[in-house]
């Protein structure tokens, strides 16, 4: 990774303030009084003037705190030096780099935005990609359980559609589809465990509506099945009978081995009917051009 070829290092400050000493009244018995006179030539003050760290220096200085592990340390170095070697290439390396660190250092917040400084100021360089990823990654891994708000799942679905999209050859886009893969299976847990909730109340519009965007819009993770198996207990407890059948059609044609689709197979004819399937309904509609069970993403 081109990344991990550069490194860091930290500024000095530029000078230091002038001591001036203040004359006191003299003791008792003398009656002269010393002061400064800025108009004095004699007496002048030069500051001391201290040389930048070269760039190098910081950028070895920050990769030496990486590898002792000391990301914050190493992401200030690399910070510093967008402020003393603003639009230089060194301030580009530093800025993925720093993206980096905080990455590492679980920093995600801190990550996020280095990513994001690096994609509006140099998006078409080769590390934008890795920057991307970065970003997409700091969101990812702030996922949290599905009993929990799932903000970061959005966010990191976004990010990581972003990135197969517009780098999809990059050395990161099989990772991204992985994880996307990942984040989209917690959304849709998160539509299940609400959607059972309604079902269980006997809301049965409420829970239709949580089964629906799971089958719609992630119809490539594991709770697909239950989520058309659901549909179907719930349309025919509404007695929406052709969408039940519906809901159990699709399910069998695309998961004829799923013990769910025996479920709703068993649903329907206790009700005296059996899965058919209705070319008009929106589940239907949902599933048309969707791969078969064999070819779907693992």
């Amino acid at each position: 990774m081109s990344f991990a070829k550069v490194y860091l290092s930290l500024r000095t400050a530029a000078g230091r303030a002038l001591l001036v000493g203040a004359c006191g009244l003299a003791l008792a018995g003398c009656n002269s009084l010393s002061s400064l006179n800025p108009f004095d030539k004699s007496e002048t003050y030069k500051p001391e003037i201290v040389a930048d760290v070269p760039a190098e220096e910081i950028y070895n200085d920050g990769l030496a705190r990486i590898q002792k592990r000391d990301f914050g340390g190493a992401a200030k170095k690399f910070n510093s030096l967008d402020r003393q070697y603003p639009y230089s290439e060194w301030a580009r390396k530093g800025l993925i780099m720093e993206a980096y660190a905080n990455y590492e250092g679980g920093l995600y917040e801190e990550a996020i935005t280095a990513s994001k400084r690096y994609l509006q100021q140099h998006p078409s360089t080769a590390d934008a990609a890795y920057a991307q990823y970065l970003l997409a990654s700091s969101y990812y891994d702030q996922i949290p359980d599905i009993t929990r708000d799932q903000a970061a799942s959005e966010r990191a679905i976004a990010a990581l559609q972003d990135l197969i999209q517009r780098y999809p050859r990059s050395e990161y886009a099989a990772d991204a589809k992985k994880k996307l893969q990942v984040a989209g299976d917690q959304l849709a847990g998160k539509e299940m465990e609400v959607g059972r909730f309604y079902l269980q109340k006997r809301n049965y519009s409420g829970a239709i509506n949580r089964f629906r965007t799971v089958v719609s819009r992630y119809q490539t993770t594991r709770h697909t099945e239950e989520a058309l198996e659901r549909l179907t207990e719930a349309y025919m407890a509404m007695g929406i009978v052709s969408e039940a059948q519906t809901a159990a059609a699709v399910l069998g044609h695309n998961f004829p081995d799923s013990p769910w689709y025996k479920d709703a197979y068993a649903l329907l004819t206790k009700g005296g009917v059996e899965p058919r399937e209705d070319s008009q309904s929106w589940i239907s509609k949902a599933f048309r051009g969707v791969p078969q069970v064999g070819q779907r993403a693992g």
